[in-house]
């Protein structure tokens, strides 16, 4: 179980984790890090030695935060990867690579939204999993605007178009809804 240190508190990410699979020697992407690898830190403790975590996101000051914390803890298996995820093919991770993909409350700051996804799933290998959590589509004081927030039907049908098929969907917290698809 890990430890929340920061972050998201709106997330539960031991119950996200889980939910997702993520085990020892995999190797995994968080799509989207953000500056406090809110994700990639709990995910590089599971997956241990022999895993490998890609903090992947746009902000190169997002990447350099988490870098300093990957050098200063002596963090072995998490690699910082500038990308803009709404280009296929410009990430630097191979195709057919990864266990499982992270998308955690990324897609709705983007209106290329297929683009995203259709990136993670080049990077993800036959069986892998793409992990969506997003915001509901709900009226609350905080979080970003309703219309920016990315409807759970319309997403379902959208994904599965792109390959991939919907395995579960899941409680994500009060506030999140989650989703788990898999490369077929």
């Amino acid at each position: 179980m890990y430890k929340l240190t920061g972050g998201n508190a709106f997330l539960d990410v031991n119950l996200i984790l889980t939910k997702a699979g993520i085990e020892e020697k995999m190797i995994v992407a968080d799509l989207g890090c953000g500056s406090t690898g809110h994700f990639v830190f709990p995910t590089a403790q599971i997956i241990g030695g022999k895993g490998k975590v890609f903090a992947v996101d746009i902000m190169k000051t997002s990447l350099e935060v988490v870098n300093r914390r990957v050098k200063q803890e002596n963090i072995l298996n998490v690699k910082p990867v500038w990308s803009n995820l709404e280009i296929f093919g410009a990430t630097d991770i191979e195709a057919n690579m990864l266990d499982i993909a992270l998308l955690i409350n990324t897609l709705y700051q983007s209106k290329k939204r297929v683009e995203i996804i259709r990136e993670a799933n080049r990077m993800l290998k036959k069986g892998g999993k793409l992990v969506i959590v997003e915001w509901k589509n709900a009226a609350l004081p905080f979080g970003p605007p309703i219309e920016e927030r990315v409807k759970i039907d319309q997403l379902k049908k959208g994904v599965q178009k792109l390959g991939l098929k919907l395995e579960e969907e899941f409680f994500a917290g009060q506030f999140h809804y989650g989703l788990i698809f898999i490369k077929i």
